[in-house]
């Protein structure tokens, strides 16, 4: 589950299903490139679409990697021990990086979900949410395809 294998441009196509019955997909670019101190960019830039419109979208994540399976460090070596964490554009945690079931609790709204990254670059992969709590219930599907 290396990010590094996922360096590169891929498309993305985002299905959004509230409890409600409200549908909106997103669908545009993502880029995950190197940083120099280690992490690797994940930026998404695409459009959101609904019933009634459309509007554009983007948001940056970090994929972090730390030898001691923390999510602080700087630079650690990669290899067998290396843990990856996902984290927001200011550095906030957001989820481990791993296969199967991840949680965010995100105030008081629950993100539960599953990254299904194979172990080498293939045609696609994806990532789920299904989201619950006061302020949230849907369910978030994304496929990410190579260029």
């Amino acid at each position: 589950m290396d990010p590094l294998r996922l360096v590169g441009t891929w498309d993305f196509r985002r299905e959004i299903e509230h409890a409600d019955g409200a549908a909106y997909t997103a669908a545009g670019e993502a880029v995950f490139s190197p940083e120099e101190d280690g992490r690797v960019r994940w930026a998404e830039h695409g459009t959101l679409r609904w019933a009634g419109g459309s509007t554009p979208v983007s948001r940056t994540l970090f994929l972090v990697r730390d030898g001691s399976g923390n999510s602080g460090g700087n630079k650690p070596a990669a290899g067998p021990g290396t843990v990856w964490h996902v984290t927001f554009e200011d550095g906030r945690d957001f989820h481990p990086w791993t296969a199967g079931a991840v949680e965010h609790l995100c105030g008081r709204d629950l993100y539960e979900g599953g990254l299904a990254v194979p172990a080498v670059r293939t045609p696609e992969w994806e990532l789920t949410w299904h989201v619950t709590g006061p302020e949230k219930d849907y369910v978030l599907h994304t496929r990410y395809t190579p260029r």
